[in-house]
């Protein structure tokens, strides 16, 4: 992998991470484009995640604040719900990470067939979330919390937008946009930095985790993601603020459609 590509696969990573297209769907079709496969394509979207997870710790900074200060008062508040409503929304991807993993490797070297799917899959949630009106609720309960968490496990799938997923989900829980699209980006921060340090132990173990890929392009293919994701992070609570998810329903349909037809005419 050069360090164009990087830089391209980065921005890439970190304007879809937070836009509900699907950043691992259009990684694995940016990948496929470049000629790029196995383990190291694998290592670099692991770099790439977890510069994004870094955007949003900078983005939503007074809000893991506000959290972090009310959980040290030792005390049943607002803050000490939020952390267990992000602990419950763990539980699903949590049990996909140990006993699923393996199978999760395999489907995301399985092609870009299944990619197409899972977008248009995508733009039916997004689409459906759009037009439904569910009563709206002033705070994330536990039971809501627990099931954003199921389409986050699911959104495991390339191609299906796991922001797009757990914010479509939420929606139609009828829980309020603003919070919904916080917690969201919140939620994804502890397995994203837990599969992280699992490939550290790997390495330390001498496990070959990063393949052949060039410190330089991992550098780039951070920062790169790292900047991006800052921008979509900030963008995207603005969109969903407002409503705005049927346009990227209709951009996930016709990437859809044109995988899937590339693919087949391949």
């Amino acid at each position: 992998m050069s360090w164009f590509e990087a830089l391209v696969l980065g921005i890439v990573q970190g304007l879809t991470e937070y836009l509900p297209v699907s950043s691992s769907g259009h990684l694995a079709i940016g990948s496929a484009l470049f000629g790029i496969e196995g383990e190291e394509n694998l290592a670099f979207t692991i770099v790439v995640h977890v510069a994004t997870v870094f955007s949003t710790l900078v983005i939503l900074w007074k809000e893991i604040d506000w959290i972090f200060r009310g959980l040290f008062k030792f005390q049943m508040n607002a803050e000490t719900r939020y952390v267990i409503n992000i602990l419950i929304s763990m539980i699903p991807i949590g049990i996909v990470g140990v006993f699923f993993k393996d199978t999760v490797e395999q489907i995301f070297g399985s092609g870009l067939l299944i990619v197409g799917c899972m977008l248009l899959l995508t733009a039916a949630l997004l689409a459906f979330s759009y037009y439904a009106k569910p009563r709206k609720k002033e705070s994330i309960s536990m039971k809501d919390a627990f099931i954003i968490g199921l389409a986050q496990a699911c959104a495991v799938m390339p191609g299906l937008s796991r922001s797009g997923s757990t914010i479509a989900t939420g929606l139609l829980l009828g829980n309020n946009k603003a919070r919904l699209a916080q917690f969201s980006f919140l939620m994804v921060i502890p397995p994203i930095l837990g599969e992280a340090l699992l490939d550290v132990l790997k390495m330390m173990k001498g496990e070959d985790v990063a393949g052949d890929i060039p410190a330089l392009s991992l550098m780039v293919g951070f920062v790169a993601a790292f900047i991006s994701g800052c921008v979509a992070c900030k963008w995207m609570i603005n969109i969903v603020k407002k409503g705005k998810l049927i346009y990227f329903a209709i951009y996930c349909a016709i990437a859809g459609v044109v995988t899937i037809a590339c693919t087949l005419l391949k």
